[in-house]
């Protein structure tokens, strides 16, 4: 398929661009780009997109996505959860390993790959457990789950809390200069948390979740990764102690990136106030200033990106009482009109906003894309920053209904998705 993209704003942050320029796509790639109504006229489209008044981006990437797949398929399967990424102007998603059985050898990673290649919708890089089971005593076969299609490590969903055990999986993991990913949650200090650990929690009868269980993880980590010059990424990032630890472990070039949720960039503790579910994560949602210092972050580069996290859950898992519901909040179909408020209301620019939502995450991974210049891969998304809509759980693709923002207004959002030179998601 040869696709002309035609009169659109290329935001292009790899380029440090901002402009109009047609493209013109084929063989699954950027084959032509020129000032609008100056492509090449020998150039036939199969097809045309006119992307007038709308912004054409390096297509989205996710990186922290749950798919439920394999083991808890009425959650989210591979198909639903590609196609709803794709509805969300995604392009691809790296995919946790907390499945049953857990993605920790070949075989799954190679499933995961099969089943996703049967998809239209985004491409799926597979997270890789650190551990066999996720159970935090022995080391995967890295270079066998690299060999079949992983892009990094995590045991997302537990911490690798044992220091010797993690230092191990960095030193194995700077022989491949590979990414381990952490979820920074010392359980200790967790045991039976439900809310952030303050006076809310305190006033609602819920046990707290102090900022220092992810802090103490934190700065372990970054000295050990410091120690062994060893590739570290920082999940879901929640406290400004957290931001402040980051900061200074840049500065003394250490090799860290960071990611925030949409979740924890738009909500408080606040949003528990009347044991809504649909608020319960992991991490928990913190206080303002938290939310103040991760935007402040998220600006100025100490985060690097934007993640959603989403874990869908079943109602019969959320519609319950509190204490007994499962922590996590969809967002592959939120992430971006939450992303276009926060352009809106100024906290971003536009280059920065898909900055954090593509080109970065693209480099954290170590995969193609985030970048639209002649040769690279043809995926991208067309957004239309001017088409508010109200957030409506019952209209996902996903097959998780579990959001705090059903009912946000919001001002924009995708309307066309292509992947590798296809179209794969296009709003009417």
């Amino acid at each position: 398929m040869r696709i002309e993209v035609r009169n659109g704003r290329l935001i292009d942050p790899a380029r440090g661009m901002d402009e109009p320029r047609d493209l013109f796509l084929a063989e699954g790639k950027v084959a032509a780009e020129a000032p609008p109504g100056r492509l090449d006229r020998s150039l036939q489209a199969d097809r045309v997109i006119d992307a007038k008044g709308r912004w054409v981006v390096p297509g989205l990437i996710d990186l922290h996505v749950h798919l439920r797949e394999p083991g808890e398929e009425y959650k989210e399967t591979i198909d639903s959860g590609l196609r709803a990424a794709a509805a969300g102007g995604f392009t691809a998603v790296a995919c946790m390993p907390n499945t049953t059985p857990p993605n920790d050898d070949r075989s799954v990673t190679e499933r995961i790959l099969r089943q996703a290649g049967r998809v239209r919708g985004a491409r799926v890089y597979p997270v890789a457990a650190i551990t066999v089971g996720r159970e935090g005593k022995h080391l995967t076969e890295f270079g066998d789950l690299l060999e079949a299609g992983a892009v990094g490590f995590s045991d997302d969903g537990h911490c690798l809390a044992d220091a010797g055990l993690f230092r191990r999986a960095l030193e194995y993991a700077r022989s491949f200069d590979a990414l381990l990913l952490q979820h920074a949650q010392e359980p200790r200090l967790t045991v039976d948390a439900l809310a952030h650990e303050g006076t809310r929690a305190t006033r609602l009868g819920l046990r707290g979740w102090p900022r220092v269980a992810e802090e103490a993880i934190v700065a372990r980590d970054l000295l050990l990764a410091g120690y062994l010059d060893a590739r570290y990424h920082v999940q879901h990032v929640s406290s400004a102690g957290t931001v402040e630890l980051i900061r200074a472990a840049k500065a003394r070039g250490i090799r860290v990136t960071a990611e925030v949720t949409p979740h924890h960039l738009w909500l408080t503790d606040a949003a528990v106030e009347d044991y809504d579910t649909n608020a319960k994560v992991n991490p928990p949602l913190r206080e303002e200033h938290d939310r103040a210092a991760l935007r402040d972050a998220l600006r100025d580069g100490t985060i690097d990106c934007i993640a959603t996290d989403h874990a869908p859950h079943s109602v019969l898992e959320k519609k319950i009482e509190f204490d007994r519901a499962a922590f996590g909040i969809v967002g592959l179909e939120t992430a971006l009109p939450l992303g276009l408020k926060l352009v809106r209301d100024r906290v971003l620019t536009p280059l920065r906003l898909f900055e954090t939502l593509s080109t970065a995450p693209a480099r954290v991974l170590h995969v193609p894309g985030g970048r639209l210049a002649v040769g690279d891969p043809a995926d991208l998304t067309v957004v239309d920053p001017e088409r508010p809509h109200r957030i409506d759980p019952d209209a996902f693709v996903s097959l998780g209904r579990n959001t705090p923002f059903a009912g946000y207004e919001v001002p924009g959002r995708a309307v066309a998705t292509v992947v590798g030179g296809e179209v794969v998601f296009e709003l009417s």
